[in-house]
């Protein structure tokens, strides 16, 4: 099975088509709603997981699983879905290495979407 892209060139066209000819304005605002709201969500991580926390893990799993999905961040999606349902079964006793991955995922997704967004 080929890797996941980084960010899906289909999902930005998919976005872009959202609303054609405003020369990426709401694409810019849901990428900024994404790269602003992340950090929040991987300090939820952190401290759920240095707290015990599995159901609050879970739902930072689970939340940055779908906005990353929306944004077509495959790789990001994958790690974090692999995050939701390994703290759901098994709990948080062997998920730091998967978590350090999300968080390298999430760096080579912010620069692909500055590179997509020109900035």
């Amino acid at each position: 099975m080929p890797p996941l892209p980084v960010i899906d060139p289909e999902a930005i066209r998919n976005l872009r088509a959202l609303n054609p000819g405003d020369r990426d304005e709401f694409l810019r605002e849901i990428v900024g709603i994404f790269l602003e709201d992340m950090p929040r969500r991987l300090t939820e991580l952190d401290s759920s997981l240095a707290a015990g926390d599995a159901p609050k893990f879970s739902r930072a799993a689970h939340s940055i699983k779908g906005s990353s999905g929306n944004l077509g961040a495959m790789a990001l999606r994958e790690v974090a879905g692999k995050l939701e349902q390994r703290s759901q079964k098994e709990g948080l006793g062997d998920v730091a290495g998967l978590l350090n991955e999300l968080k390298i995922q999430f760096e080579l997704a912010t620069a692909e979407l500055k590179k997509v967004l020109g900035t």
